[in-house]
């Protein structure tokens, strides 16, 4: 019975967990995404989420109290700088998980983890990512349109 098991141990000791997850918190918000097991994902977001918070109020007392965590002046000034910014009016659910395939040594289930603002693709920034896409692989289709469109306009050049 796993009656009042609230924390996944994650095969760690107490200081081993919470070092662990400081640094996966601070790569997190630093690197915007990372990729790990979906145990230590779900383990991070409790610690991840009320860090963002508290980010969005720029005191000296938060910036301490998300340090004394992160244990990272970069990932602080990016958290209280960048992060803080994106998040402003969003209620909570900052982070966002989306499973990978299994891991080929021991199977273990993987995920990417990123903050949820940061990914262009669901936020609606997907003009950047169409213009890119639009190019074709054909050859010599340009330079074919460049000499038409120069010869209609030496034509209209030559009837003004």
């Amino acid at each position: 019975m796993r009656h009042g098991k609230k924390i996944n141990h994650l095969g760690r000791t107490a200081s081993h967990r919470d070092a662990m997850l400081s640094n996966m918190a601070a790569s997190l918000i630093i690197h915007k995404r990372i990729n790990t097991t979906l145990a230590k994902a779900k383990a991070l977001r409790k610690v991840v989420e009320p860090l963002i918070t508290k980010s969005k109020t720029d005191s000296t007392h938060s910036r301490r109290t998300v340090f004394s965590l992160l244990q990272s002046k970069e990932a602080v000034q990016e958290l209280f700088k960048n992060v803080s910014a994106k998040v402003g009016d969003r209620p909570g659910g900052y982070t966002r998980i989306i499973k990978l395939e299994n891991r080929l040594g021991d199977n273990a289930e993987m995920c990417m983890m990123e903050l949820v603002d940061y990914n262009e693709i669901y936020t609606g920034n997907t003009k950047a990512v169409v213009e890119k896409t639009k190019t074709t692989r054909r050859r010599g289709g340009a330079k074919k349109k460049a000499t038409k469109s120069e010869a209609t306009e030496a034509a209209d050049s030559t009837e003004a």
